[in-house]
């Protein structure tokens, strides 16, 4: 998450927090404190792990400390969750968390891996959140903890998205970086390209309103509150007992401005998980690969 410079750390000094991600050849790792990114240099000592453990984490806890810190605010639906302690001050300090879960549509899964069970042995890392205490060069320790884990656990692929677009709120300000995946690519995931293009709804603080959360409201499916408590508190009117649900969001959505953003698709990174490379590469992929990863983010 840094930039394309070669200067020497002590020339490199640390990127304004309004910039997009930065690409993989830097010294900065990205962090996050309070659903605001700041960055960390590997000169100031790099990551230790002789100090951290990994271990499997409750729901409530991970929820809490994705809300608190991952910009999106929201936490999805998991199957796995891990936390990355600190036990250095000899009470352990949560530090980290890694979501494996249940994508959206199967199809998620099984585009990319045919052959594996999906949401048993194929789930998708959909939040990934170090704090900014947590030294540098430590997510490929803490992806590689939670790989041996996942693999007791008869799991056998996972694939990860990276947002490759900034998203501003309404007065401005940045929101959401935009992200080439530089993680993925540091620990050899297979890049698939990009996914399908589509037409998300923006919302005035930034978020995005997908499309399957507009339909879990539009047939007020499992979930639906979450997104009328947002619209609710950017400004819609709510919805009345006996309201047509549909109606409701359209007229909610113009009410608090959102607007239409055009997303060319993020980048589809995969892992194959396996005791040893024959395992791994076992597993057969569903799409083409491509060789070159992706170096920088979209223009705002």
């Amino acid at each position: 998450m840094n930039g394309s410079r070669t200067l020497s750390p002590a020339q490199d000094t640390l990127p304004f927090n309004d910039l997009v991600e930065f690409p993989i050849v830097s010294e900065w790792c990205q962090r996050w404190r309070g659903r605001r990114h700041s960055f960390r240099h590997i000169s100031e000592g790099g990551f230790d792990a002789r100090r951290y453990k990994v271990e499997p984490l409750p729901e409530t806890a991970a929820k809490a400390f994705v809300v608190g810190h991952h910009y999106s605010g929201s936490f999805p639906s998991a199957r796995f969750r891990f936390g990355l302690y600190d036990t250095a001050g000899g009470e352990a300090q949560l530090r980290g968390v890694a979501v494996f879960g249940v994508p959206v549509t199967s199809a998620v899964l099984t585009r990319p891996l045919p052959d594996l069970q999906p949401y048993v042995e194929s789930l998708e890392c959909s939040r990934f959140v170090l704090v900014d205490e947590v030294p540098a060069n430590a997510e490929s320790w803490f992806l590689a903890r939670c790989f041996d884990e996942l693999l007791v656990l008869g799991v056998r692929g996972v694939v990860s998205f990276a947002d490759p677009v900034p998203r501003r709120d309404a007065s401005g300000a940045l929101v959401a970086v935009g992200h080439v995946g530089t993680i993925y690519q540091a620990t050899n995931a297979v890049y698939m390209g990009r996914a399908t293009p589509r037409t998300v709804k923006l919302l005035p603080n930034g978020m995005v309103l997908n499309e399957r959360m507009a339909q879990k409201v539009r047939r007020q499916e499992q979930g639906h509150e979450y997104a009328e408590k947002v619209l609710l508190r950017l400004g819609a009117p709510a919805l009345r007992a006996g309201a047509d649900p549909k109606v409701w969001l359209r007229e909610a959505l113009e009410t608090v401005g959102a607007r239409n953003l055009r997303h060319h698709g993020v980048h589809r990174f995969v892992y194959r998980l396996g005791r040893n490379r024959r395992e791994r590469e076992s597993i057969r992929l569903g799409l083409p690969t491509v060789s070159a990863y992706p170096k920088t983010p979209d223009t705002c």
